[in-house]
């Protein structure tokens, strides 16, 4: 006789864990696949190809175990694909086994575009690109006031790459005035929804976050100056967590918590007793190894803070003009920087505060903010210009010697007739995005047109508003349009004169 069990209280008997916003408790990103073929398979609703599913069963080692093993242990077939991709060749001691694979020997070939859905408006020019942190879509602002978010054409998961249709927008999201700036949420996934969202800032109007499913404002962000009074955000970016959400002002930083949208932030002043970095804070970005970030300032300056408390660790000063774009390199220890109306892309040595290594020159004549990017490997920085010529320069070569030290660049290819302002290489494809347009502004009419009334004119301008998707990597098949001469020409976008 054995005895009875005490009563041990029920599950439902505990207290139930109270109802959060979606977006106070974010659920990070799943681990995806990094590969160098834009053709992957399609995947199934977890998220994983057939073939994924099949590599991470059992020992994560044992399933890159080749049969025949080279000299850096590997087998054929894996040492024939990376020599096809034209990727970089891993080591025993590497981590990624599957690499994006640029290949910036020859142009890259022009694969879609999208052009009618900024003609319909009088300058109605782009603004810069950037693509989502899974690379499922890419985001563009323009301005009539817009965000537009375009898919990743289906064609190019099952390798086809002619003939691919114009793209077209999916979501709009229109803001109040000029959009200052905008970013996408880092842990972003179209495999969680409630993940993915992005902020954007506009004059005279609150931070706002948008749903980027269904294009539904999802909350709002209000900074107020010390008159209570709303004021705007110039420059917006997440921390690599996506918990934070820093805003820069005149001489201010403020931080927000993700998790709890409203007014309540801490305030970062970049500029206390006359001592610090003055001007407004046009770009914010975060290293990736280290807890720093990076302000830039239209005041011709960059600084960088501690991450915890902000606290100011040294002012890079050389730039001609307000610097609108910065990012570190993947280990932390460089930092690319561009100014509107400069002439030059700066990397610094953070190792050594103060000191640049090398300059790549570019033609930025344009007041407006003139993008760049930095590939996942930190080898290549891409950066367009007001001709329409996009750059390519190889960061591990050596520069020209000099006092001054000049990258070269090893590839110029022209993809627009107009300003190319924006630049975004995909996260896991060898695919380039690139936005162009600019402000025109109108020439004095000539003798004729002055008779009748008409002192200013834009009929000698010319203009191209325009994103383009460009594939910077071999074709792994035969279809060329060499071999098809007699198929539909390439895409070529839209040239218009401006009455």
């Amino acid at each position: 006789d054995l005895p009875a069990a005490p009563d041990l209280p029920a599950a439902y008997d505990l207290p139930a864990t109270s109802d959060l916003p979606v977006t106070s408790d974010l659920p990070a990103t799943p681990d995806l696949p990094v590969t160098s073929d834009p053709g992957s398979p399609p995947r199934d609703a977890d998220g994983q190809s057939a073939e994924a599913e099949e590599e991470t069963r059992g020992d994560p080692e044992a399933e890159y175990c080749p049969d025949h093993p080279d000299t850096n242990g590997r087998s054929e077939a894996e040492t024939v694909q990376g020599r096809e991709s034209g990727a970089p060749e891993c080591t025993e001691s590497d981590t990624v086994y599957y690499q994006v694979g640029y290949d910036f020997t020859q142009q890259p070939q022009l694969l879609s575009g999208a052009w009618k859905e900024y003609t319909g408006t009088v300058e109605n020019f782009l603004k810069g690109c950037k693509w989502a942190p899974d690379g499922s879509c890419i985001l563009t602002n323009s301005a009539d006031n817009t965000l537009r978010i375009y898919n990743l054409p289906s064609e190019l998961y099952n390798r086809e790459w002619d003939d691919l249709p114009e793209m077209s927008a999916i979501l709009r999201m229109s803001e109040g005035d000029t959009i200052y700036d905008y970013c996408w949420y880092p842990p972003m996934s179209s495999l969680a929804p409630e993940t993915c969202f992005l902020a954007s800032s506009s004059r005279d109007n609150p931070i706002h976050i948008w749903d980027a499913f269904y294009g539904d404002l999802r909350a709002t962000f209000r900074p107020y100056n010390h008159l209570d009074e709303l004021t705007s955000a110039h420059s917006l970016c997440f921390t690599p967590d996506g918990a934070q959400l820093f805003c820069g002002f005149d001489k201010m930083v403020r931080v927000f918590e993700t998790s709890r949208p409203g007014r309540e932030c801490e305030k970062r002043p970049t500029l206390a007793k006359k001592q610090g970095q003055t001007g407004i804070i046009s770009c914010i970005a975060f290293s990736p190894e280290h807890d720093v970030y990076a302000c830039a300032s239209y005041s011709k300056t960059v600084g960088l803070y501690s991450q915890d408390k902000g606290t100011v660790l040294t002012i890079l000063q050389g730039h001609q003009g307000g610097v609108t774009h910065v990012i570190f390199s993947p280990d932390g220890n460089l930092l690319y920087t561009g100014g509107r109306k400069d002439p030059e892309i700066l990397c610094w040595d953070l190792r050594q505060p103060g000191k640049v290594l090398f300059s790549m020159l570019r033609s930025a004549t344009t007041n407006q903010r003139m993008y760049f990017d930095l590939d996942v490997y930190g080898r290549y920085v891409i950066s367009g210009n007001t001709e329409g010529t996009v750059s390519v320069w190889d960061v591990t070569l050596p520069p020209a010697a000099g006092p001054d030290p000049v990258l070269d660049p090893i590839l110029q290819f022209q993809t627009q007739q107009d300003c190319v302002n924006g630049i975004s290489l995909h996260p896991h494809m060898t695919l380039l995005a690139t936005t162009s347009g600019q402000r025109k502004f109108p020439e004095p009419a000539e003798s004729e047109d002055e008779g009748n009334g008409i002192l200013m004119t834009h009929r000698n301008v010319r203009a191209e508003n325009s994103v383009k998707l460009w594939l910077c990597s071999p074709r792994h098949f035969p279809a060329t349009q060499a071999d098809n001469p007699g198929s539909d020409p390439p895409i070529e976008g839209a040239v218009v004169e401006l009455d």
